[in-house]
């Protein structure tokens, strides 16, 4: 009996240690949304245009079809899942009449302006 258990205890911290070396993939859902792209999207633009610039909407609204919304999510392994990236686009008469950005960077990412000085690295 004593085995039994002394084996079932090993098979436990076993099993709770492996599940700590589990791979987490990468999860990305959705429309890819920059900051870049989207400050092209401009008031006065077609339903056709926008399909373009930003390809088709994640989610239809079957109740409202003057109304596009945008979904970015990214969830990096293990780590915590950034805010979700949104983009609401409103439409009248098949032209956009307003759009809110919500968590969607204002441009690009910038390069930093000066790079790691030149002592830093190994003389080969």
């Amino acid at each position: 009996m004593r085995s039994i258990v002394s084996a079932l205890a090993t098979l436990l911290t076993a099993s709770w240690m492996l599940a700590g070396c589990v791979y987490r993939m990468d999860v990305q859902q959705g429309n890819y949304l920059e900051g870049k792209t989207v400050d092209q999207l401009q008031v006065g633009m077609t339903r056709t245009q926008v399909r373009y610039l930003l390809g088709t909407p994640l989610v239809p609204d079957v109740f409202d079809k003057d109304r596009w919304d945008y979904l970015y999510y990214f969830r990096h392994g293990r780590r915590r899942p950034q805010e979700p990236r949104r983009l609401e686009v409103y439409f009248k008469d098949d032209k956009v009449t307003r759009f809110e950005r919500i968590n969607v960077p204002e441009s690009a990412p910038q390069a930093p302006e000066e790079g790691a000085p030149i002592s830093k690295f190994p003389k080969i």
